[in-house]
């Protein structure tokens, strides 16, 4: 996906959101607020909005003196998300199709998203998600793929919402044994992004192949990814997308066999996909 007019609004105000969780001075936050306006006069409408991100927040972690923007803010994701881990897993021991169980509390996860033009309740989430049907249902296929799958990356997406993906595999591995499963993170701290710091805390690195994708953008961005990362992506038989950031990055893409899994939480991407704000997707590409 390219970037449309909205988006430069939306990356904007970003700039206060950073400001606000970092408990900036007045000072810094005007100097945030301005840089990222002067950014936005030279934006490439040739690029995907995380593509844009990755600049801006690059630009604002410096001068903010930060190396991870929201570090305090990821623990406090992390933390919240493992409260819920109880009552999901006693959710899913009831359930009678656990592969939809599983993936409906892998949408949920993607509710945590600070780059949200529209930002969602993470426990009203999980109270309704699983009643709530997808907009775009393509999970028959899903299934399909994963019935006849030797291998399957799964694209992180942001800290706390890993947490779920950690479930979500467990629960791949214990129903397709015959899959070698792998994780894909970010290279650096960009927003909210799972790395492998948070992805190593939750145990990722003993429960299937971790690997750092080598990005700095808030997505997938294949032209960016390491040369293994690229090899993993094109040679596995499915690749699961998780979020919006991955699905700009990969909307459209040389690779077939893509599930994208998401929330959708801006109008720009609701357009793109045909759908409402606040609807869950599974499509298959």
């Amino acid at each position: 996906m390219k970037i449309d007019e909205a988006c430069v609004g939306c990356i904007i105000k970003q700039s206060l959101k950073v400001a606000h969780a970092i408990n900036a001075s007045q000072s810094l936050e005007h100097t945030l607020l301005t840089t990222v306006e002067q950014m936005s006069q030279n934006f490439s409408f040739e690029l995907s909005p995380p593509e844009i991100a990755a600049d801006v927040y690059e630009t604002m972690a410096q001068l903010a003196h930060k190396e991870d923007l929201y570090d305090e803010v990821k623990a406090l994701s992390t933390h919240k998300a493992l409260s819920f881990m109880p009552l999901l897993k006693e959710q899913l021991l009831r359930s009678k199709n656990k592969l939809l169980t599983a993936t409906k509390i892998a949408v949920a996860g993607n509710v945590i998203d600070l780059a949200a033009e529209v930002e969602f309740d993470l426990k009203e989430e999980l109270g309704k998600i699983f009643h709530t049907e997808f907009s775009h249902n393509d999970f028959e296929k899903l299934q399909e793929r994963l019935a006849n799958a030797k291998n399957v990356v799964v694209l992180g997406d942001n800290v706390g919402e890993h947490i779920f993906d950690h479930l979500y595999i467990q629960t791949l591995q214990e129903l397709y044994p015959q899959i070698a499963f792998s994780y894909m993170v970010r290279g650096t701290p960009i927003i909210n992004d799972v790395t492998l710091k948070e992805a190593k805390e939750a145990g990722f690195d003993t429960l299937c192949e971790l690997v750092d994708s080598g990005v700095n953008t808030p997505g997938f961005t294949y032209n960016r990814a390491t040369p293994y990362a690229q090899k993993l992506f094109d040679q596995a038989d499915l690749v699961i997308s998780k979020g919006m950031g991955n699905y700009e990055c990969l909307t459209p893409s040389h690779k077939e066999g893509i599930c994208f899994l998401l929330k959708v939480k801006c109008n720009v991407v609701a357009s793109s996909l045909g759908q409402e704000v606040g609807d869950i997707v599974c499509k298959m590409a």
